[in-house]
């Protein structure tokens, strides 16, 4: 079973990483704000906006930054994900 996301929405998978902090104690993902940084794991066909095609600009594997508190949390197979419109995405990461 997969999550096909309709329209100009996306699935992305948070990327966890840790920080270490000056002193060198290393802060787990729990203990930092939520990530803005996300893989993305499947994409929608693209929308249609006043009679014109809006195409998808991300595809699968692209690594993105996100806007903070943005898209739908869920869970599926015992993973989380968040689902978004791709104009939630600000930037792909190169």
């Amino acid at each position: 079973m997969k999550i096909k996301p309709l329209g100009d929405r996306v699935v992305i998978k948070m990327l966890e990483s840790e920080e270490t902090t000056k002193s060198g104690i290393v802060l787990p993902g729990s203990a930092k704000e939520k990530p803005q940084v996300a893989e993305i794991v499947a994409v929608g066909p693209g929308t249609v906006v006043d009679g014109k095609e809006v195409k998808m600009e991300v595809k699968v594997g692209d690594k993105v930054l996100t806007s903070k508190y943005s898209g739908t949390e869920v869970k599926f197979d015992g993973q989380e994900y968040t689902i978004l419109r791709q104009s939630d995405i600000l930037a792909i990461v190169e």
